[in-house]
């Protein structure tokens, strides 16, 4: 549950920021694949790819796990 929410967050976080999935990854410095696995949160990223991913959506990292309440 908690890799469904951590994908959803940096997807959307994504999204806002009008980045692709592709200029993602580059930034990340990963593949799209694993960007992709990341958002359906079937994969999750390491420590430091966490740290990667909040400073290239600008973002702190414990601003990736603040989720919305939703009913999913």
């Amino acid at each position: 549950m908690l890799q469904r929410k951590l994908g959803k967050r940096i997807g959307d976080l994504r999204r806002a920021k009008k980045l692709t999935q592709e200029q993602l990854a580059e930034a990340v410095g990963c593949s799209v694949e694993f960007v992709s696995l990341v958002e359906r949160g079937i994969n999750a990223p390491s420590v430091a790819g966490l740290e990667k991913f909040s400073e290239v959506l600008s973002v702190e990292v414990k601003d990736l796990f603040t989720f919305e309440h939703n009913k999913r």
